[in-house]
């Protein structure tokens, strides 16, 4: 196993959190950048087609959420998880697509538009392993971590790592 600094993990994590930020602000930007376009192919989803007029509104806005807590290092490692989760989610959307669609829609704008749904499906999981990545190298703060909890923990050095104390 790679041995990281805590430097290095913090290094990775904030390089993987940027390229997460621009995808998300990119996509969004593209999408609502020609709305009707976008609202109109989420229609045509034999998946999405019933729920098209909210999810032409939630797409966006969720990844625009999400870029938005990477920004901000007090929310950047739930955000992680948010960036992660998305992405299985479009994933597992383009796999049941292929899969099990006799129709295609292309909903995604700009420059991933022009990929194939098989390109888009391993640029998706290239995203979920990056993903994956920055959530296990994260250099968490046992405090601040604590705190998203609820909960106060004291590292000790020998037997259980974390020792729950009252609060």
């Amino acid at each position: 196993m790679i041995s990281l600094t805590k430097n290095q993990r913090d290094t990775i994590a904030e390089i993987i959190s940027a390229l997460f930020i621009l995808l998300f602000v990119y996509a969004a930007l593209s999408k609502i950048q020609d709305f009707e376009k976008f609202r109109v192919e989420l229609g045509k989803s034999p998946i999405l087609n019933a729920f098209s007029g909210c999810m032409a509104f939630l797409i966006p806005g969720i990844e625009l959420f999400i870029a938005a807590g990477l920004v901000i290092k007090h929310f950047q490692y739930i955000a992680l998880y948010a960036s992660f989760a998305l992405m299985v989610m479009f994933s597992a959307y383009i796999v049941v697509i292929l899969k099990f669609s006799s129709y295609v829609p292309c909903s995604c704008g700009g420059i991933l538009e022009n990929m194939t749904w098989t390109q888009h499906l391993v640029f998706n999981i290239g995203f979920v392993v990056l993903g994956a990545i920055a959530i296990l190298i994260y250099p968490v703060n046992i405090k601040s971590l604590s705190a998203v909890r609820g909960k106060t923990f004291i590292p000790e050095t020998e037997g259980n790592l974390f020792k729950k104390t009252k609060t």
